[in-house]
């Protein structure tokens, strides 16, 4: 029978850093206590939690990248929201954003839950910063979490590894 990963890390044995996005604040904010709330409810230590500001989605990369290569932090969470206009600058956002994002995931090893709203009314947002789709900003500390216990796990895994 295969053996199944299990992570019986305690959430409190990680440090977390929270970029969030200040454009569309009315937005963002909603997403940053959800997930600052799902920290707390999973059993994370407020001193473990750092919150920094981006002034758009599109500069979310870039503070996530500095965060990473800090090696302070086991998981990342992003917070941002981009809302289609009339041209074709939200497909351009929404795809640089997501590919940086994933290559920094991947090239550092560092989980960053993915919190960006794309939506293409103000409407759709509201649903999914409280609303009847949920939190997206709980449910990326919760992806973010999940996804460093198990990192944790799978290095435990290692010869010389607790």
């Amino acid at each position: 029978m295969a053996h199944t990963l299990d992570p019986q890390r305690d959430v409190a044995s990680l440090r977390v850093a929270i970029v969030r996005s200040t454009y569309h604040s009315w937005a963002t904010g909603k997403m940053l206590e959800g997930a600052i709330d799902r920290w707390a409810r999973l059993g994370g230590r407020e001193e473990s939690l750092v919150v920094a500001a981006a002034a758009g989605t599109w500069e979310l990369p870039a503070i996530a990248r500095a965060l990473a290569e800090s090696g302070q932090f086991d998981a990342l969470v992003a917070l941002g929201v981009v809302i289609r206009g009339e041209t074709d600058h939200f497909e351009y956002i929404c795809q640089g954003v997501t590919r940086a994002l994933a290559d920094l995931t991947s090239r550092t090893g560092i989980p960053v839950g993915f919190g960006v709203l794309t939506c293409n009314t103000a409407e759709q947002v509201k649903a999914r910063i409280g609303g009847d789709a949920g939190n997206k900003g709980a449910e990326a500390m919760d992806a973010a979490v999940q996804t460093a216990l198990m990192i944790q796990a799978a290095r435990a895994l290692l010869p010389g590894k607790d």
